[in-house]
């Protein structure tokens, strides 16, 4: 059985695509079914744009060319990176399997120069908000300037633009290039986006039961619960990937602790919120978290222009 896996055409989005797919075939093959996997590329708008990402309608802007391939009966099922992917579902389309996630982590590409000792008033490149605020917050002299491009794009800019660049941890270990990263964020020091490091696989219906039944197969219950809870929390405080809002939880047992933060552009104000309870109420938990943070005055912070 030949089935098409619908993908953005990035290196990164290939690289974890096929680990997917390979993944899934392997799956299959345990359940006796015999599968052989095509990457059906999509090109989209945040793809085609060079304009920075905080310019573009940043949620969903590298989602939506994919999934309506998906629905177009293009392909048979689609990855994402699940901190692109709106809060809300699209109507037609079941995300079917989150799998267990990778490094949650951002993390420094310096060349081995740790944030601390990089020189007073030090160019850092980022085109996430998120991580310019909480940049600043950890060191108010740097500059902060934008950066696109692919991975190896970015990490060229360090030592020519940049003194230092920052990117997610997962991305760099998908392409090969975790001998990149000079340090690890904290997740005292930076909360990443919500649901990074995860990746969805999104379906439609009318696919083989059997494959839908090895697709599930990949889904990882802890995983899941996190990222719910993340995600939850993202959507009270209706704010996008462009907003500088960090969330990440974690599972011990039947136990789920969410942390988020909502942090001023300037990196002068943060406000952090903990809350913790039963995995079953992760989504409960994740909106607990963010009311909380709006009552005390986070929609000032996380509004975007």
């Amino acid at each position: 059985m030949e089935l098409r896996l619908g993908t953005r055409g990035s290196a990164l989005a290939q690289a974890q695509s096929r680990m997917l797919a390979d993944a899934l075939v392997r799956v299959a093959r345990d359940r006796g079914l015999d599968i052989a996997i095509d990457l059906h590329i999509v090109t989209t708008s945040g793809d085609r744009s060079t304009e920075p990402l905080v310019g573009l309608s940043q949620t969903g802007v590298f989602v939506a060319a994919v999934r309506q391939a998906l629905l177009d009966g293009e392909c048979d099922l689609i990855v994402h990176s699940l901190k692109d992917m709106p809060v809300v579902g699209h109507d037609g389309i079941t995300l079917a399997a989150l799998p267990s996630r990778e490094d949650s982590r951002d993390a420094l590409c310096s060349g081995g120069v740790a944030l601390a000792d990089l020189r007073p008033g030090a160019k850092v490149g980022t085109g996430s908000p998120r991580r310019s605020a909480q940049l600043l917050a950890l060191r108010p002299d740097l500059e902060i300037g934008p950066l696109r491009g692919n991975v190896d794009t970015r990490l060229a800019a360090v030592g020519n633009t940049y003194d230092a660049v920052v990117l997610a941890a997962a991305g760099l270990k998908r392409v090969g290039r975790a001998d990149a990263i000079s340090r690890v964020f904290s997740h005292q020091d930076m909360l990443p986006a919500p649901g990074q490091g995860a990746l969805a696989i999104e379906t439609v219906g009318g696919l083989d039961p059997q494959v839908a039944e090895a697709i599930s197969c990949l889904d990882h219950a802890a995983t899941r619960a996190a990222v719910t809870a993340e995600r939850a929390a993202l959507g009270v405080l209706d704010a996008g990937c462009a907003a500088p809002v960090g969330a990440y939880a974690s599972t011990q047992g039947d136990t789920l602790t969410v942390r988020v933060r909502a942090i001023d552009p300037s990196g002068s104000l943060q406000l952090n919120e903990t809350a913790r309870g039963p995995v079953a109420h992760a989504a409960a938990l994740g909106r607990s978290a963010a009311y909380a943070l709006l009552g005390r005055g986070a929609a000032r912070l996380v509004t975007t222009p």
